[in-house]
């Protein structure tokens, strides 16, 4: 791992921590040094995950390491299971376990005979050659290849969300909007949001849905691995801006083979029509008289920075500024992959248009955190209420942030 000015980026180890830890029934142990858990636990509580996955750290020492010692381990899940009563063990390495090539799987299957009540599931990426998302979607696919049962289609149709995960911004606002739509177009409830609002007994039952909602890439491993078990149809998107959602409720009604309730998506494409009407004048005059003003950069997630991207350009003819990812993995022609140093010369010379990314980056640039849109942070999120970003409020909502942005942009 290199050196940084400020945090560094997610590793695989932290991405898998932030998609489990938020899973009601189950107890993760991780086995690594002193103090990982902890940094962990202090992001998890920042943005609001709270009373869910039990959270627990073994800690090693040289005698662990030099001896292979593994009794340490045991112990803690002995006093797990009979304190707790988890559904079921995680077990997560950290980067020393992994460097000296600890094999967690094959301890688990032997520590397995001592618990044979409560399953225990290893998970890998602990290493420092894994980026974050890549443990993300790793642990994703695991849970889906190992909790599902089989299952008939429930009688009422029902979905799946897949990749609302804690690393993410607003991921719990996002997973909400997306169920106020899903009920009032389809009548549809949620059997399982993977992994923000779920429990263990709801993963078990994720093969009954009718189709899978994917709203990151790296949940797509886990999509085509229930649509071969399952037959699930999945729809790989995040709605973005009115038109956006309202193709997302057409594409979800075509997988479907169900009408949406045309009565609430017109309501609803109307109401957010209607309250963004006054601005539109404000947003032509600008494009108009001052293009150069007129754009939006953005650097995140990249699914989260190519679908605000469409948005702005489709819906305001906003033009895009200086846009990146956080992830080597998701780079593109469009939306490369800026490191540290880049993200900051990036920053710090902005000075016309709109600028959305993490909070980190905002701060470091002296701008409005109001415009934050991915992770690091620097609050806490206590609120699982926010304002979304996706479907028909949150058009409403990056419209008003983009607005102020420009407007104040003049003032000064």
């Amino acid at each position: 791992m290199g050196l940084y000015k400020l945090r560094p980026p997610m590793s695989g180890r932290m991405g898998t921590l932030r998609t489990l830890a938020s899973i009601r029934g189950a107890a993760l142990v991780e086995y690594g040094c002193m103090g990982h858990m902890l940094y962990g636990r202090v992001f998890l509580e920042q943005v609001g995950v709270v009373d869910a996955c039990r959270l627990y750290s073994t800690h090693i020492d040289e005698t662990d390491i030099s001896l292979g010692d593994t009794g340490r381990l045991h112990r803690t899940i002995a006093e797990i299971i009979e304190r707790d009563h988890p559904e079921i063990v995680f077990l997560l390495p950290s980067s020393v376990p992994t460097v000296i090539g600890t094999d967690l799987p094959a301890i688990c299957r032997e520590l397995q005979l001592d618990f044979p009540e409560v399953p225990l599931l290893p998970f890998g990426a602990g290493g420092f050659d894994v980026f974050g998302y890549q443990g993300v979607r790793e642990a994703l696919l695991l849970l889906v290849r190992t909790l599902p049962r089989q299952a008939e289609r429930t009688m009422q149709p029902t979905y799946n969300i897949i990749g609302s995960c804690a690393d993410l911004f607003r991921f719990q606002a996002d997973a909400e909007e997306l169920v106020r739509i899903m009920e009032g177009a389809f009548g549809m409830s949620p059997l399982c949001i993977l992994t923000s609002d779920t429990h263990v007994h709801d993963i078990e039952r994720m093969g009954g849905a009718h189709i899978n909602l994917v709203i990151r890439r790296e949940g797509e491993a886990a999509a085509q691995h229930l649509r071969e078990q399952f037959g699930t149809p999945y729809l790989p998107a995040r709605p973005y801006g009115i038109k956006g959602t309202l193709r997302w409720i057409e594409q979800i009604g075509e997988l479907c083979g169900r009408q949406p309730n045309r009565e609430f998506v017109l309501a609803e494409a109307e109401r957010a029509q209607s309250l963004l009407l006054p601005s539109r004048r404000v947003f032509q005059h600008i494009v108009r008289s001052h293009p150069e003003e007129a754009t939006v950069s953005l650097g995140g997630h990249g699914d989260v920075v190519e679908g605000i991207l469409t948005y702005a350009r489709e819906e305001f003819s906003l033009s895009p500024g200086a846009c990146w990812c956080d992830s080597p993995d998701m780079a593109s022609a469009d939306v490369p992959y800026y490191a540290e140093d880049e993200w900051m010369r990036v920053v710090t010379a902005h000075k016309q248009g709109v600028l959305m990314a993490s909070g980190e980056a905002l701060e470091w640039a002296g701008r409005s955190l109001e415009n934050q849109i991915s992770n690091p942070d620097v609050r806490w999120r206590l609120s699982p209420y926010d304002p979304p970003f996706v479907g028909f409020r949150g058009a409403n909502h990056l419209a008003g942030l983009w607005l102020n942005a420009l407007l104040e942009q003049d003032e000064d």
